[in-house]
């Protein structure tokens, strides 16, 4: 689908583009989402210029993100996609400069698009141009990627409570409480690396993008490219800020998990140790020799099942004494 977004009308979607001869002179930004390669041939027709594929668009390597040809300027980005889901992904977008319009080229629907048109409306008439237009749409991307940041701190703090409980509150935890929980630090990590992989992505593009002469004969756009590119550099070093108290928020839950086993085993190793005296007694007097003293003894059984239990008490006592139990 492609939508032309003129810079005093209402959206116009573009349906079919194969016998036009010419885009609106007043469109300023043209938005594709998910074309066929037909509509990918009628834009490049109508815009004079070779857009990037699906496959182009997959590319790491700055030469093929980055560039400018015929004197159009080609910028792709690693944007993220379903961040309020449990499986957030990036999604790569282009963006054109080819003269005054912009053209963008994307197969998802990032929120941060979705805020940016909602908020078109209020751009003034005269500032509807393609950089600025850019400029204004790379802020909202990176104030939407701020405020999934946030919202990854924030879980990080609740679970981080969870996982070392509440120092008045001693509430009994089931026993794979901890186990559960790793797979919320899981989840965390996979959306904080989406976002550091995004900034750092969107900090080589503005790098570039700050360079063009288009970009330097707007002065507004300018500015606010400059100040986007120190919130993505302010919000890289708090991403990997958290990216340190999750891993050690990571450890520290194995520490614990490894805590509680030991202390499984310990009891386990307690009890046969206390439980091994009174094995012994019994052992020695369920033998079956003919010649025994012990077995003509009136009270021998009182007696040794009183020794089983003293047998059993004593190192009971002593473990506790010294602080084992």
């Amino acid at each position: 689908m492609i939508t032309a977004y003129c810079s005093d009308q209402k959206p116009l979607e573009l349906p079919d583009l194969s016998a036009a001869t010419r885009l609106p002179d007043n469109a300023v930004w043209i938005d594709m989402v998910e074309p066929t390669r037909e509509e990918e041939a009628s834009i490049e027709r109508l815009l004079g210029l070779e857009v990037p594929t699906r496959e182009d668009m997959k590319d790491i390597e700055p030469s093929s993100r980055l560039y400018v040809e015929n004197g159009s300027v080609f910028l792709t980005a690693s944007l993220l996609w379903k961040a309020d889901t449990n499986l957030p992904m990036l999604t790569d977008v282009a963006f054109i400069l080819t003269g005054h319009r912009l053209v963008t080229i994307r197969y998802a629907q990032p929120k941060s698009f979705a805020l940016f048109i909602a908020a078109l409306q209020r751009i003034p008439q005269e500032r509807r141009t393609g950089v600025a237009l850019l400029a204004k749409l790379l802020e909202t991307i990176v104030d939407r990627t701020a405020e999934v940041l946030e919202q990854t701190v924030a879980g990080v703090d609740i679970l981080s409570v969870h996982v070392f409980g509440d120092r008045v509150k001693k509430i009994r935890r089931p026993g794979n409480y901890l186990e559960e929980k790793l797979k919320d630090i899981a989840g965390y990590h996979r959306t904080l690396s989406k976002v550091r992989d995004s900034l750092s992505s969107l900090s080589r593009l503005l790098t570039f993008l700050h360079a063009i002469p288009a970009m330097q004969q707007d002065h507004e756009a300018r500015e606010l490219c400059r100040n986007v590119s120190r919130d993505v550099q302010s919000l890289s070093e708090h991403a990997s800020f958290v990216a340190g108290n999750i891993t050690f928020l990571l450890d520290a839950s194995l520490g614990l998990i490894n805590i509680e086993q030991n202390a499984i085993i310990k009891i386990f190793s307690i009890a046969s140790v206390v439980f091994l005296p009174p094995t012994l007694v019994a052992s020695v007097y369920g033998m079956n020799f003919e010649h025994m003293p012990e077995l003509h003894f009136a009270y021998g059984y009182p007696t040794s099942l009183l020794l089983m239990v003293v047998s059993a008490i004593v190192p009971f006592f002593f473990f506790r004494w010294k602080g084992w139990l």
